[in-house]
């Protein structure tokens, strides 16, 4: 017995003995400093900012309306007889649209004739009695109350002779509004009233309404603080206006601007403007919405930047430039407007900086780059 506990406690003292060991291998290892490792530079994508003309744009949402409408009444009443289109037909000015029934006017327009005829040979009649009377007062063998009782006659009947002129010309026009023609070029709307029908003069309903869509206009809003800048800029020349439609392959259509209204709306704050397109193809159509561009003017060597290089942080905007040594600096800017992937920058930046584009989150102050061959600024396309 005693040989095995002496046995077992030297196996005991052993074991005590490697657990220190191992310890104090442990603390040394972890006492000894590792050696620093080498940070790698963050992979970004650049481009360089450039001066570049930048137009100035004002965009809005702009309401397509017909350069004219015609709303097509009857000037007489009759019954509708015939109808010389369709609905949604393209007509032509001076197309006939409706025809109404003309027999009671052309019946009016001979009776007309017939007392002219009438009335023509009693003036006739009267004409040589006011002479022959004329001749005898002369002579003095009749009054001259006598002679002013045929003179009146006579003119009576010149003035009954002018008013049967005058009678003809109202039945031949009459007559001609029972055929009813197109004013404009245009575009037919819905026929209100169907052939078989009586009409009458000038109707509260019209028979039908025509656009004339070739060409076009399409009126839109600005804030009124804009309004001195297009004035302005107006009285120098044509201001172009361009058109487009949200997620539409159709390239914008180029018009320019035609009307700047008296007056702003003191609901909303704005002045409505109205722009002038050829539409020569007939792309805009009466009831569109489009994106309007009106352009005021060309900015010259302005200093443009990418937009996707423009940060925003608690003190304004800012973006990454990247610095000789491959280290990138943090660069506060001042923004005047952003015209599509350009931004324009009123300072801040110059010409010829190299400014990050893709990896912004990755960097701060200082940070090493990895800088690849710049790719091409938006702002040079």
């Amino acid at each position: 017995m005693s040989t095995q506990r002496k046995l077992f406690s030297g196996i005991f003292v052993l074991a005590v003995v490697a657990a220190l060991l191992f310890v104090v291998f442990q603390a040394n290892r972890g006492s000894r400093a590792d050696p620093p490792k080498s940070i790698a530079a963050v992979p970004v994508t650049t481009a360089p900012v450039i001066l570049k003309t930048v137009p100035v744009r004002l965009y809005a949402i702009g309401n397509v309306e017909p350069y004219t409408t015609v709303a097509v009444k009857a000037r007489v009443d009759g019954q509708l007889v015939s109808v010389r289109f369709k609905e949604g037909d393209e007509v032509r000015q001076g197309a006939v649209l409706f025809e109404i029934d003309a027999r009671p006017f052309a019946a009016s327009l001979k009776q007309a004739q017939a007392n002219l005829l009438k009335d023509r040979a009693l003036y006739d009649r009267a004409k040589e009695q006011d002479k022959r009377y004329k001749d005898l007062l002369a002579k003095n063998f009749i009054s001259t109350d006598a002679y002013e009782q045929v003179r009146t006659n006579a003119e009576t009947a010149a003035a009954t002779v002018a008013a049967d002129e005058a009678a003809i010309d109202n039945a031949k026009l009459s007559l001609e509004y029972c055929t009813i023609r197109s004013p404009v070029t245009g575009y037919a709307g819905r026929i209100q009233i169907q052939q078989g029908n009586l009409v009458k003069a000038n109707d509260t309903n019209a028979m039908v309404t025509l656009n004339q869509v070739v060409p076009i206009y399409t009126s839109f809003s600005v804030p009124e603080q804009n309004v001195a800048d297009v004035r302005r800029y107006q009285a120098d020349g044509e201001l172009k206006v361009a058109a487009s439609f949200a997620n539409a392959t159709h390239p914008p259509m180029a018009g320019r601007l035609s009307f700047v209204d008296n007056s702003a709306d003191a609901t909303t704050g704005t002045i409505k403007l109205k722009a002038e397109f050829p539409n020569s193809d007939k792309a805009l159509w009466p009831g569109q919405f489009v994106n309007v561009v009106l352009t005021l003017r060309e900015q010259k060597d302005a200093i443009v930047t990418p937009s996707s290089s423009v940060q925003s942080g608690p003190t304004g905007q800012y973006v990454f430039v990247v610095k000789a040594d491959s280290t990138v600096e943090l660069r506060n800017i001042t923004i005047t407007r952003a015209e599509g992937d350009d931004t324009v920058v009123a300072s801040g930046l110059k010409a010829g900086d190299i400014v990050v584009t893709v990896g912004q989150l990755r960097l701060a102050p200082g940070t090493k780059v990895n800088v690849g061959k710049p790719v091409e600024s938006p702002a040079q396309s």
